[in-house]
């Protein structure tokens, strides 16, 4: 690549730069694969988009004729190079290629290239009460670090994105108003829709009831309170077992451990599947009957648009956003409580036409989560960001 500088005039289009320098976790990969594979940036009057990140990622992104792709040595190192360069070596590239205004995906950005606008994926360090549940040292360090960090780039960007209206309000309670905000949701994969014919909700003493949770586990997850409510339903004689689809480790997973053992020592009603990679996760939805999502924190909950997609009757945390996304389209429950989480399991249970509710409600809300309807309203955010910048 040569070194030249790039001049351009007033009449020139768009060039855009795009920060995915540490798009690591599962929805911050998704959600730039959704969007580039759905993107029409000349509608936008975007003539080039400029991306950076790890190979890996480059890999996995599509390859079109107004997408150019970057792999500097620094991000496939640890965090501390990935901020080097961050810091110190993105802002020439952006400049030297001709980029009018720099895409992070990252709210933790350290990146100093003016304009931007700025992707909000992260509601851990805002979430009241979150932080008291991560023990003091390195981890809650982090965390902290990074809410320093989010509210410097927010604040200096010209426009921020926001997944969901539950998480601006959040996070700009610490950041204070934000002068250019839209609230722009994930989209969801097509291969969530494309079902085949369900299996049939099970007769009488003919099968038991398969309830299934996506997520890894993690503190704000509690997948612990959902095996003891599992438990609670079999001691009731509801025939009604429990896959939890994502893995774990630390404390999180010793603590889902614990309560498999106190309540299904025999591993009769509980199983646990480590990573499955987001192509192979419809199979699962196929094979449940019910959905369960018991987050406390999430920015957009990627997973419970997965299965309202899926068409699943969905028992639901009533935490965060997750009214906003499903709306009247599952029974809610609180998170922290077993026997909160048994009986709107059992609710659905007992009840065949709020189970057809409940699917046909979070089906019909689903359709408004779309990549194509990301990308268009994204980009245009960028351009209008740029043009009134």
């Amino acid at each position: 690549m040569n070194d030249t500088i790039i001049h351009k005039t007033i009449s020139d289009k768009l060039i855009i730069g795009i920060d995915a320098s540490r798009n690591r976790s599962g929805g911050a990969v998704a959600h730039l694969i959704g969007i580039l594979g759905e993107a029409e940036p000349q509608l936008y009057g975007i003539e080039k988009i400029h991306i950076w990140s790890y190979n890996k990622l480059l890999l996995a992104l599509p390859d079109r004729s107004w997408l150019i792709k970057h792999n500097p040595r620094e991000l496939e190192g640890g965090i501390l190079s990935q901020l080097y360069w961050q810091r110190f070596r993105f802002a020439k590239d952006l400049t030297r290629l001709g980029c009018d205004i720099v895409f992070n995906t990252d709210a933790g950005t350290v990146g100093r290239f003016k304009p931007s606008v700025t992707l909000s994926q992260d509601l851990l360090s805002y979430e009241p009460g979150e932080m008291e549940r991560v023990k003091w040292g390195m981890a809650r360090l982090r965390i902290w670090l990074l809410w320093f960090m989010q509210n410097r780039s927010l604040r200096h960007a010209k426009g921020t994105i926001f997944l969901t209206k539950y998480a601006s309000e959040i996070i700009q309670r610490a950041t204070g108003t934000l002068p250019h905000v839209a609230i722009i949701p994930h989209g969801v994969h097509e291969y969530f829709r494309n079902r085949p014919q369900r299996r049939s909700w099970p007769g009488f003493g003919e099968r038991e009831i398969r309830c299934i949770y996506v997520s890894n586990t993690s503190s704000y997850k509690h997948q612990w309170h959902v095996v003891n409510a599992i438990f609670l339903l079999r001691s009731q004689g509801y025939p009604v077992n429990l896959t939890l689809v994502g893995g774990g480790y630390g404390p999180a997973q010793r603590r889902l451990e614990a309560a498999i053992k106190k309540w299904d020592p025999s591993r009769i009603f509980v199983e646990q599947h480590a990573f499955v990679a987001n192509e192979d996760l419809p199979k699962h939805l196929l094979e449940a009957d019910l959905f369960v999502f018991a987050s406390s924190c999430e920015n957009m909950p990627v997973t419970l648009i997965e299965g309202m997609s899926s068409g699943i009757p969905i028992a639901c945390s009533d935490r965060g956003p997750m009214p906003e996304v499903l709306g009247m389209g599952g029974v809610y429950f609180d998170p922290e409580v077993p026997t909160s989480i048994a009986s709107a399991i059992s609710m659905l249970i007992d009840d065949p036409e709020l189970r057809l509710h409940s699917v046909k409600v979070s089906s019909e809300l689903s359709e408004s989560f779309s990549w194509k309807r990301c990308a268009d309203e994204t980009f245009a955010f960028i351009a209008e960001t740029y043009q009134n910048r």
